[in-house]
């Protein structure tokens, strides 16, 4: 049986929405699988409507009643063999041609606190699998450059539960070494809704470095939130920040300045080196 997904995505009440287009009526019993990558560990949801005669289907399943955990999950239909006894089930493996892209709803998602963030994307190899991560308050960072001497960053705050609004909030943006916490560099910020920017003299954090090396990482201390929010880059499809995004990096008095991201996606100030 071949099922080619159209449209997919995770809506903001964490339903996993489809639109299919099959091959042959869905027999009855017909299941949805989701398998995790690594573990194998599996869930499934029987759909309903089975044998209907259309050649498009829609499904949604709720997916935190399902209770999986962080990883990547595979799809699959699933219906039993045939009416022999001990016929294995059948498992077809879902296609799918939706990108699975669009920044516009991962930022309306992302508008909502939540503890997990769900995503349904499009593999290499064309299949649908979903992603699932942890979700913590984090400063989404969209831009970031150097201009008259300052380090400046633009986003959006990310699973705070805050309007998208004009409220406006007291920010500030601390830069701490990560060499030792207490030394730290601060300067206002500015914060409407869930849009921040912020800017910093890099003077001021050259000052502050050691021998003009070191490693430093941003955090935004907003009001309203009980602690700082790390400045990473995790709303978007793009995996391995550290290796696929270059910031232009510049020079203060001699000493080189580059923004960097982590293995986990965190942005990192680095400083000589």
């Amino acid at each position: 049986m071949r099922v080619v997904v159209t449209d997919a995505e995770v809506t903001l009440a964490d339903v996993l929405s489809l639109r299919v287009s099959i091959e042959h009526p869905l027999p009855e019993g017909t299941r949805l699988v989701l398998r995790q990558r690594g573990t194998g560990s599996e869930a499934k949801v029987v759909l309903g409507t089975p044998g209907a005669e259309a050649r498009d289907a829609s499904v949604a399943v709720s997916l935190t009643p399902l209770g999986l955990a962080p990883g990547r999950w595979d799809t699959y239909l699933e219906h039993d063999g045939g009416p022999a006894d001990g016929e294995p089930a059948r498992r077809t493996r879902m296609h799918c041609v939706d990108p699975g892209f669009s920044l516009d709803r991962l930022d309306a998602y992302a508008l909502s606190r939540r503890t997990m963030a769900y995503r349904a994307y499009r593999t290499l190899n064309g299949y649908l699998a979903l992603k699932i991560s942890p979700a913590e308050p984090v400063a989404d960072v969209r831009a970031v450059w150097f201009r008259e001497g300052r380090f400046e960053v633009t986003g959006l705050l990310a699973y705070t539960g805050f309007d998208d609004d004009d409220a406006h909030r007291t920010a500030r943006l601390a830069l701490r070494s990560t060499s030792g916490p207490d030394t730290a560099v601060t300067a206002a910020a500015t914060v409407q809704g869930v849009r921040f920017h912020a800017a910093l003299s890099l003077c001021d954090v050259i000052a502050a470095t050691p021998e003009y090396e070191g490693l430093w990482a941003p955090s935004l201390e907003v009001d309203g939130l009980e602690t700082p929010l790390p400045l990473g880059a995790r709303i978007d499809d793009v995996d391995g920040k550290r290796r696929r995004v270059q910031y232009p990096d510049t020079s203060v008095d001699g000493v080189p300045v580059r923004p960097c991201y982590t293995v986990d996606d965190e942005l990192r100030l680095e400083v000589g080196g």
